[in-house]
């Protein structure tokens, strides 16, 4: 069945990293009503094998699906990674909107023949997607990568504008790998929580990218030019994850800004 406006738009992370994604766009599109899965159960996706990130990423599309959302945003950089181009082929009717290519986009416009640096898990940096998509946009773009597996279950836990997260992530962005870079790229949709503290390292002199307000706008554009923009009527969002905590449920008011009642869906009973 071909989608329509007044459908949910579908959301999915491994975790509640994907909320900096969800709030950005409730703020850019306040009447769609949003769907949100987060896959607690399996975080981090980081360092999970290729197809088991493809396994668990089709069981989630399978019930965003099943909720009626017109369009997924697959809001985790491992999962994109892993396993974008399989839900592509396997959610055929309606667009999946992944969080890589609209950032090496609006990067590739504003950064041609720069030197960017981007950090990410495991899963994300080994890949080679970004060198990839960026060596094809062929601006010019130099892309100095670096792994940085404690940052997303850092911030899980809470861990975050302490002296435990500043140590952290002094040791990563002191790497020689990303010396000498003009603008970095956090390709982890956790990353915006410590984006202040990346920043202050560098003494706000480096411009940090972080793809939440651009997946938000490259949505707007999507539902825009196929006429399934919302535009009246109230908003309801509803947040699924396949395991449940109390405190969880507590990060989540960090995350999306307020507090979010979370619903436990396991993907597999």
């Amino acid at each position: 069945m071909k989608p329509v406006a007044d459908q949910p738009v579908g959301i999915f992370d491994s975790g509640i990293g994907g909320l900096t994604v969800a709030n950005s766009i409730r703020q850019i599109l306040p009447n769609e009503s949003l769907i949100y899965f987060g896959d607690t159960a399996h975080l981090p996706y980081g360092d999970k094998s290729e197809a088991a990130i493809q396994a668990y990423s089709v069981k989630i599309a399978d019930v965003l699906l099943k909720k009626g959302c017109k369009v997924i945003v697959i809001a985790c950089n491992s999962a994109s990674s892993a396993a974008y181009e399989l839900l592509k082929e396997y959610v055929r009717y309606i667009k999946i909107i992944n969080v890589i290519d609209p950032m090496v986009e609006w990067v590739s416009e504003h950064y041609e023949n720069k030197r960017i640096g981007l950090i990410g898990t495991k899963r994300t940096v080994s890949s080679g997607v970004y060198s990839r998509k960026f060596i094809e946009a062929n601006k010019g773009i130099v892309l100095q990568s670096l792994a940085t597996p404690l940052l997303a279950p850092m911030i899980e836990e809470g861990f975050f504008d302490n002296q435990i997260s500043h140590e952290i992530i002094a040791q990563y962005l002191s790497d020689p790998e990303l010396q000498n870079i003009e603008a970095l790229i956090l390709a982890c949709t956790h990353y915006p929580l410590i984006k202040k503290e990346i920043s202050q390292y560098y003494n706000d002199r480096l411009p940090i990218l972080d793809s939440s307000s651009i997946v938000a706008e490259a949505l707007k554009s999507y539902l825009t030019d196929n006429n399934l923009l919302k535009t009246t009527g109230p908003s309801r969002h509803h947040f699924l994850v396949s395991d449940y905590t109390d405190s969880f449920e507590a990060s989540t008011q960090i995350f999306f800004r307020e507090a979010v009642h979370l619903e436990r869906y396991p993907l597999w009973n």
